[in-house]
């Protein structure tokens, strides 16, 4: 019985953040497009002071990634935007051996893993569940939408963030104009 409202209750959750997220998304009229924000007064210290679970449901510390340019990607697999742009997250993660790609689901453990057996994340795949949406804010999702993404230095600072569904143009030129 407590299962079934713990699963109520997320699902109630996500249809909230979902119906935000699409009345922003309408509101601001964002579409696809890429939105970056001021990051100079954004700090990364949750983040790589952040444990999180990974898609086998191990504990992982996320400073494990300090030191490295990282892409991370916030999505749900309820999220349409979010799914459609995991093969071409994929495809930049296989090209790209300069920037790590992560994967940061605000979704439970259970619908991640159904879901990537269809649409499978090759790269790494973190689970958050409703913390994520914490993370996020103190990452700068100050709209609270999905996916969103940032781009992370090795000296700890975000360079970009992204609000909205990446495209591989966007992302290739962004990276060309700070890290090449």
């Amino acid at each position: 019985m407590k299962k079934n409202i713990k699963f109520i209750l997320l699902l109630v959750f996500i249809a909230i953040v979902a119906g935000s997220s699409g009345y922003l998304m309408k509101k601001n009229n964002l579409k696809d497009e890429l939105f970056i924000s001021d990051t100079s007064n954004i700090s990364t210290a949750t983040l790589f002071n952040t444990d999180i679970m990974n898609s086998s449901g191990e504990i992982v510390s996320f400073s494990k990634f300090e030191g490295q340019w990282l892409l991370i990607n916030f999505w749900a697999t309820w999220c349409a935007p979010c799914r459609e742009e995991i093969p071409e997250l994929n495809e930049f993660a296989h090209k790209n051996k300069i920037i790590q790609t992560i994967a940061i689901a605000i979704d439970d453990l259970e619908s991640v893993n159904k879901f990537t057996k269809k649409i499978p994340i090759k790269y790494f795949s973190f689970i958050a569940e409703n913390e994520g949406v914490q993370l996020s804010q103190s990452l700068g999702n100050e709209r609270g939408i999905l996916p969103f993404s940032i781009i992370v230095s090795p000296e700890k600072k975000i360079e970009k963030v992204f609000y909205g569904r990446l495209k591989l143009n966007q992302l290739n030129q962004v990276l060309n104009s700070i890290i090449y």
